[in-house]
């Protein structure tokens, strides 16, 4: 499968649990929608994934990928300590300049 760098770095970031690399992977002032709340910024994102982390210990095997402009959807199979694993998720991004600046993730 052909994904942006900065996909194939979220994914690479996200398997290693390296939060400062994942969050590296957005803008400055970019934005994630997760679990029904809203992250600001890439030290906001470093902090939420950094939770993220320690609690579910989620890993992602891409098993899809949409282009469409700036809009983008990854669909990947998503594992770890949660309730529901294995399960396909969607990562909906918005891409712009080569970093992430909005990242929605849904069942």
């Amino acid at each position: 499968m052909n994904l942006p760098k900065v996909v194939s770095d979220l994914v690479k970031t996200q398997n290693n649990f390296d939060s400062v690399a994942y969050a590296n992977c957005f803008s400055e002032t970019a934005v994630v929608y997760d679990e029904g709340k809203t992250h600001k910024g890439r030290k906001e994102i470093e902090l939420w994934i950094a939770d993220a982390n320690a609690r579910y210990e989620a890993t992602i095997q891409p098993v899809g990928f949409e282009e469409k402009g700036t809009e983008n959807i990854l669909k990947a199979n998503t594992s770890g300590k949660f309730e529901g694993s294995s399960t396909v998720l969607s990562y909906r991004l918005e891409i712009i300049d080569g970093l992430i600046h909005a990242l929605k993730v849904t069942g």
